[in-house]
């Protein structure tokens, strides 16, 4: 495993990319609504990329035809793009990535379309917030493992379940860096977390079961009980204390 520590400069290049995704998720909040379509969404996303000089981390990578991932309901993550019009009630998770400068930065987030119910936006906040939980232990002298335990206690203490096939990752000059960043309990403590090390910290939750299946597009990854499914990530720096989350505006 070959994690890179990045050096201030490297990560002052990284934080430009973020604050392209933390913005580009304000333009996405107002036009997110019932009857655009998700290629309208993708659209918008990648116009407004390239707008910042940037480039779209998804178009084209690994054969993906789409500049994000747009997964609607009970899709999990890596939904394609299409002529699909969000309807009243729907959620929509939307993972975006910019490269800038030879960086990377990643994010994603689940988003209500009009109103929905209680129960799904408790989805949404509980997986947002089970990032925070996880962030915790996203610092100097923590074990990689502490974030997964931290996560996956809270999800399921709120009866919803975290997805195992799916995980976070190391990022920087490549899109996908070693280490991969489980949202859940795993046997081994992990790696020793090192000042400069930056990672996608990305958990994917489901309202029932946490099994899946994998479309034949060969992309999109849907809950195996049909019920619903949130995503919340950003990237994130680790220092000495708290950490710094790039994808977030101050």
């Amino acid at each position: 495993m070959a994690v890179h520590i990045k050096t201030r400069e490297q990560i002052e290049k990284m934080k430009i990319a973020g604050e392209i995704l933390a913005k580009l998720d304000e333009v996405l909040k107002k036009e997110i609504k019932p009857g655009v379509t998700t290629k309208q969404l993708d659209s918008i996303a990648e116009e407004y990329i390239r707008s910042q000089g940037a480039v779209p981390s998804f178009k084209g990578y690994g054969g993906f035809p789409g500049s994000i991932c747009a997964s609607v309901n009970d899709e999990i993550v890596h939904g394609i793009p299409s002529e699909r019009k969000l309807k009243q009630g729907d959620i929509i998770s939307i993972d975006m990535g910019s490269y800038i400068g030879g960086y990377h930065a990643d994010a994603a987030r689940t988003y209500a379309v009009g109103e929905i119910t209680p129960e799904l936006q408790k989805l949404i906040d509980v997986t947002k917030q089970s990032f925070f939980e996880g962030i915790q232990y996203a610092k100097q002298g923590c074990h990689l493992n502490q974030i997964g335990i931290a996560i996956q206690k809270y999800v399921e203490q709120n009866g919803f379940s975290v997805v195992r096939e799916y995980v976070g990752h190391g990022i920087g000059r490549k899109l996908h860096e070693d280490p991969s960043v489980a949202n859940y309990r795993q046997q081994r403590k992990g790696i020793l977390l090192k000042r400069g090390m930056t990672l996608a910290i990305e958990p994917m939750v489901n309202m029932g079961s946490y099994q899946l299946k994998v479309l034949k597009d060969g992309w999109t990854a849907v809950t195996r009980d049909g019920l619903c499914a949130a995503h919340y990530e950003n990237t994130v720096v680790i220092t000495n204390g708290e950490p710094e989350i790039l994808t977030l505006l101050p």
